[in-house]
């Protein structure tokens, strides 16, 4: 577009206008694309000569600039022009180097190139072409669009180039590649050898894709060739977001991967958090940290594994265990429960503002008192509650190994007010259910078992461990608290009829700008534990309750 008269001038086949458009052919078909002509960008306005005569331009972009700049990119894209194309870019070495990779690393040929209609300063376009690998072909399209911005130094029209205007599944850093996937596909077992799906099981596609990363080179199969959307090297400390398939030219051979899903349960979390919007829940056996379910209501993040999320009043559980251990409290003795409590600056109260004269520690942990713990920050040093978080709980290391990608939590150490509310699951703390479920794991047997999905006999990896346990002493006291609460506390509707071998803690996590807060719930009965989260809930035991009773009926 812009060099026609350079490109003339070098004897190149100018293109015919037919009726105001122009018709270039791209791989034996025909492109349409909007008229060269009518004003805006024009050849001759991109000379340097020229250019030094003019005043730069600024201002909104003009429609016909948009529509002549958009098809000038695509017209010289469309004809295997790269070099050309990116020129009429504001990056044209990125944009180079993407286009020239579309066929030489992804293997496409392009077919057509059909713009749409103009939208502001963006024109949307379709692509067709095939992918072509060791004889396998495969057929392309999809839509994306050009955005057209204005030069700062000289007013030139020029597309903003970004590498979803190649495709839109790419972000900076990632590639188009064609050829033998990276990792071969798996079948993933449950526990019995039935074969795990996304249509039986809705919620486990990030799972399914997780055993692929992780064992579909370790499992025995081999790769299927694909187009596929590389992504980029993740940083330090960072996952690295999954590759995505495109296109299949060819099926590889699955290796299989059995997991410790049991198939019942699973279908039962899928059936519960189906009747919420944003709910998430996990089920694991305690004596072992097997994982028996786990289920998310939306599929595109797995929050149960890797949410990171306020436990609320669930950590109370953690946090009882510290002052049972330092003497700060006793199930049967007497304990403060007042309607406000303030420390660094900041007023605490109850839910309601109720207050509990002359009750004992259990009473205020079964009606879940806020300030009966948060009265106790005073005697507590800043780093107590993330030592027995890690000590005792294994959390907030960063060294689970459960076989796909998971959160471990996090206590930092924190100060003042924002230690004091840590003491209550807010201030800092961030869990998933999956956390959650192992904290009232620990609290059952005393001993922190770290959760997994895949035996680590597979690829003899090493599960967290704990420095230590729960005392013999403390772990008494607790189990009584979480049976008094499932029996007579806030978690009592959500678990009639469970007992007497039961415990719960339910939970509400305040969150910024959300009219109502986060609810949780986490519960043990026999040697099955779970926890729940259901986002803007309300109470947790009015909302994640009855998911995680119904899991815990349903492995009774």
């Amino acid at each position: 577009m812009g060099n026609r008269r350079r490109a003339a001038g070098r004897g190149r086949t100018r293109p015919a206008v037919l009726g105001g458009l122009i018709a270039v052919a791209v791989g034996g078909a025909a492109f349409g694309a909007y008229s060269l002509f009518g004003g805006g960008a024009a050849a001759d306005d991109r000379t340097a000569t020229t250019a030094k005569h003019q005043a730069i331009k600024t201002g909104p972009l003009s429609a016909a600039e948009v529509r002549t700049t958009a098809a000038g990119f695509l017209t010289a894209w469309g004809a295997g022009k790269t070099a050309d194309a990116a020129a009429l870019t504001d990056d044209p070495s990125a944009a180079k180097t993407a286009l020239t990779g579309f066929g030489k690393d992804a293997r496409i040929t392009l077919q057509t190139l059909t713009p749409g209609k103009r939208s502001g300063d963006s024109v949307p376009f379709t692509v067709k072409g095939t992918v072509t690998y060791k004889g396998k072909s495969k057929p392309l399209s999809y839509a994306s669009e050009v955005t057209v911005v204005r030069r700062t130094e000289d007013g030139v029209p020029l597309v903003g180039w970004q590498p979803s205007v190649m495709h839109p599944d790419l972000k900076d850093g990632d590639k188009l590649v064609t050829g033998e996937a990276g990792t071969p596909p798996v079948k993933a077992l449950d526990r019995d050898g039935g074969e795990l799906t996304t249509a039986a099981y809705p919620s486990l596609g990030t799972v399914l894709d997780g055993l692929r990363e992780k064992y579909g080179k370790k499992a025995g199969g081999t790769a299927g060739i694909e187009l596929r959307v590389v992504r980029k090297a993740a940083a330090k400390g960072e996952d690295k977001e999954s590759d995505k398939t495109l296109v299949t030219l060819s099926k590889g051979t699955p290796g299989t991967v059995k997991t410790t899903l049991d198939p019942g349960l699973q279908a039962e979390a899928e059936k519960q958090v189906a009747k919420k919007s944003r709910a998430s829940v996990t089920l694991i056996r305690p004596s072992t940290g097997e994982i028996l379910a786990v289920a998310n209501s939306s599929h595109g993040f797995n929050t149960a594994f890797q949410g990171s999320l306020a436990p609320g009043s669930t950590m109370k559980i953690v946090t009882s265990s510290l002052l049972i251990d330092k003497g700060l409290a006793s199930a049967d003795k007497q304990h403060p429960c007042p309607k406000y409590v303030t420390y660094g600056g900041w007023k605490f109260q109850n839910d309601d503002k109720f207050e509990i004269e002359n009750g004992t520690f259990k009473a205020s942990f079964a009606r879940s008192c806020n300030t009966a713990f948060i009265s106790q920050a005073k005697k507590l040093d800043d780093d107590d509650l993330t030592q027995q978080a890690q000590q005792v709980f294994g959390l907030g290391m960063d060294n689970w190994a459960i076989g796909v990608p998971s959160f471990d939590g996090s206590v930092p150490v924190q100060s003042a007010a924002q230690m004091a509310a840590s003491l209550i699951g807010q201030g800092g703390v961030r869990m998933n259910p999956l956390n959650m479920a192992s904290v009232v794991a620990t609290a059952k047997t005393g001993t922190f078992h770290q959760p997994y999905l895949v035996s680590p006999e597979v690829d003899n990896r090493t599960l967290a461990k704990a420095s230590r346990s729960l005392s013999s002493s403390t772990q008494s006291q607790l189990r009584e608290l979480l049976q008094y609460t499932a029996a007579a506390g806030t978690a009592a509707e959500a678990m009639s009829g469970l007992g007497p071998d039961y415990g719960a803690k339910t939970g509400s996590a305040e969150v910024d700008n959300q009219k109502e807060p986060n609810g949780w719930f986490t519960a043990w009965k026999g040697d099955l534990a779970g926890a729940g989260v259901v986002v803007a809930g309300g109470h947790g035991g009015d909302s994640a309750g009855p998911i995680v009773a119904a899991l815990l009926r349903a492995g009774s």
